[in-house]
């Protein structure tokens, strides 16, 4: 099976073109090699997903003969991501989700903007 469609199958990636886009850019990699989008895997294999800044590291149980619901995604990978990885990925969503100013500022979150640089 086609590794970007196994990553699209198992919804590491939303859509095919966005698992192969990763694949093109390098962001996939089986044994430290990065892989194109036709490269077979197969059951026992181990591979890397960069997304995000995040290392997932992956191994294949099974294969699936058709995209698979979200509740039934570990029968077919075992997710080997250290807990290291796992830390990061909770510090970014916290920062991303403190960010309250969106666009620009108003008057008074100027103020405390340049209030909070300049002490």
């Amino acid at each position: 099976m086609r590794i970007d469609l196994f990553l699209w199958y198992t919804r590491i990636f939303k859509s095919r073109t966005i698992a192969s886009n990763a694949c093109k850019k390098g962001h996939i990699k089986l044994d430290d090699k990065s892989v194109k989008p036709s490269f077979d895997v197969f059951n026992g294999s181990s591979f890397s997903v960069k997304k995000k800044q995040i290392l997932y590291n992956y191994y294949i149980l099974d294969l699936p003969s058709a995209r698979v619901g979200a509740k039934i995604v570990d029968l077919y990978l075992k997710d080997l991501t250290p807990k290291s990885e796992n830390e990061k990925k909770d510090i970014l969503l916290k920062t991303q989700n403190n960010f309250k100013y969106k666009g620009k500022p108003s008057k008074k979150e100027r103020r405390d903007i340049n209030e909070f640089l300049n002490e």
